[in-house]
């Protein structure tokens, strides 16, 4: 007799049902969210006829967490329900749409009994690539966030301080950069600014690790400190100083953690036995690379093929037809963190692979706009990804486009 399990989790508590093939329920009950509650899910497991050989499946609302990791150790398969198609589910239970723990429980484990081959269980990751995901996620994170902290203090610096953006609007990295922060803690205000000289704005730079262009550098920057611009009043000036500072305090923190979660991602994707495949793809370096593989997991029975892949990738378009209509979208349901690594991904591949530049070309002369055409052809990269990382061959550029004969 097979059982099925559905977990109806929350922070504090998880609620457990157990139903057989039948929909009859088997055992139920409430457990802690804590070790103890875990060894009493594990004694109903057994108790269900649990197996090292036949796991029993669990279905749960949520992909993360210490629950779920306990779980996937165990070696069983563990079924992330989305919350919005589990509350679909509950409506076949019960037309007065009620909800109870219980409730949600029973229609998880449901879930599992009717449409377990029309969900995904979470893949069989190994531990390295599970710690990696871990890293290149809180690293992609820490972009996202030093960023918006650039954006704010920028905003801020608009309202009170334009000759500093003048100064740094065409640089690398903008306000994130070492020598932009170092500078701004010299001189928040605009008062401050026309007081730095040149000599100082030097030693700010060499202070940082600039050696090349230093002189050219410092004239530049000076000089726009030094222009004339339009001022707040004095004392709200120097307040909006203080809050630069404040705001600077926080980029300089998100700068240090990003710079020590980059090299936490890199040398830990450095170990892994595809990083060699997966950097041998233009346009794939150690970030970027390690964020793929955060994303698709080294566990190689997760896409039975390409167009699996593609589909998860969000690169392939998606066919509605209903009667005599039929339209080709792209799709928006689809793996966030992984499509804008793989928008970046494609755009690199542009300046250093002929072939992705041709295909590229070949889209936009197709009619294919930019968003469209750069679409398309991480498409055709991730197909190449699949086929290389199913039979462990690095890439070859000259079998990924072969040379036109024309």
């Amino acid at each position: 007799m097979r059982v099925f399990c559905g977990i109806d989790w929350s922070e504090r508590h998880h609620d457990v049902a157990l139903v057989d093939q039948d929909g009859q329920l088997v055992a139920r009950r409430r457990i802690t969210d804590d070790a103890a509650g875990f060894a009493v899910l594990l004694e109903m497991l057994s108790a269900a006829g649990d197996q090292p050989d036949e796991r029993v499946p669990v279905a749960i609302e949520t992909p993360r967490g210490l629950l779920v990791a306990a779980l996937r150790a165990t070696g069983r398969l563990v079924y992330p329900i989305n919350p919005m198609a589990a509350a679909r589910y509950r409506d076949r239970h019960s037309v007065a749409r009620r909800k109870s723990d219980h409730g949600d429980a029973m229609v998880l484990a449901n879930i599992l009994r009717t449409d377990q081959a029309m969900h995904r269980p979470l893949p069989v990751d190994s531990e390295l690539a599970q710690a990696i995901s871990v890293l290149a996620r809180a690293q992609q994170d820490a972009v996202w966030h030093r960023n918006r902290i650039a954006n704010e203090l920028r905003s801020l610096l608009r309202e009170f301080y334009p000759g500093f953006l003048a100064a740094f609007i065409n640089r690398t990295d903008g306000l994130a950069a070492p020598m932009a922060r170092r500078i701004l803690a010299l001189a928040p205000t605009p008062a401050a600014g026309v007081r730095l000289d040149i000599d100082e704005v030097t030693a700010a730079l060499r202070h940082v690790g600039r050696k090349r262009g230093i002189n050219a550098d410092a004239e530049a920057i000076t000089a726009a400190l030094h222009a004339p611009q339009l001022r707040q009043l004095p004392q709200v000036e120097q307040a909006f100083g203080r809050q630069a500072a404040a705001l600077l305090r926080l980029l300089d923190a998100a700068c240090t953690a990003l710079h020590d979660l980059t090299d936490a991602t890199t040398e830990a994707f450095g170990h892994h036995p595809d990083h060699d495949i997966i950097t041998s793809f233009p346009g794939l370096a150690e970030v970027s690379g390690a964020r793929i593989l955060a994303e698709i997991g080294d566990d190689r029975a997760r896409f039975t093929d390409a167009r699996a892949l593609k589909a998860y990738a969000g690169s392939a378009p998606i066919t509605r037809a209903s009667g005599r209509s039929r339209t080709v979208v792209h799709r928006r349901v689809k793996n966030q963190r992984l499509a804008a690594t793989g928008y970046v991904w494609a755009f690199a591949t542009l300046i250093t692979s002929p072939g992705c530049r041709a295909h590229y070309d070949r889209r936009r002369t197709a009619g294919d706009r930019h968003a469209s055409a750069q679409r398309n052809l991480f498409n055709r990269l991730v197909g190449l990804l699949h086929h290389c990382l199913t039979n462990r061959t690095p890439y070859d550029e000259n079998r990924a486009f072969p040379p036109s004969t024309d």
